[in-house]
């Protein structure tokens, strides 16, 4: 079953014990094209690891994140120019002032568990 709908996960890692390496896995199960950046990887399950948003020139329909507000409020500026068609912020990812900016720009956003999201049937 192949998915047209692009996942980015940002903050993917190579640690199977983290959950943004879970999300990427679950994400390939279940037919999603997935595009993993972190600027330090270069695959994970055998995909290319993409090092920043700004590199991804693709339409992405959710823009997964696995950061802290620390390490994703510098690159709000990556994420608006990637208009995504909506955000995700898993536990421990929120961000209120990403959240503003994102509400302003009209681009969806909840805070949610990707992997409940998919285990449930409704990401």
């Amino acid at each position: 079953m192949m998915n047209t709908r692009t996942v980015v996960v940002l903050g993917a890692s190579d640690n199977p014990e983290r959950y943004s390496y879970r999300a990427v896995r679950e994400l390939q199960k279940h037919g999603f094209p997935v595009i993993p950046v972190n600027p330090t990887l270069s695959s994970i399950e055998g995909l290319p690891v993409v090092p920043r948003l700004a590199d991804i020139s693709e339409k992405v329909d959710t823009l997964t994140i696995y950061l802290s507000e620390k390490r994703s409020t510098p690159l709000i500026p990556e994420i608006l120019a990637l208009r995504p068609g909506r955000v995700i912020l898993n536990p421990g990812a929120e961000n209120p002032t990403l959240e503003k900016v994102l509400s302003e720009a009209g681009i969806p956003w909840l805070h949610a568990c990707t992997l409940v999201l998919l285990s449930t049937g409704r990401f």
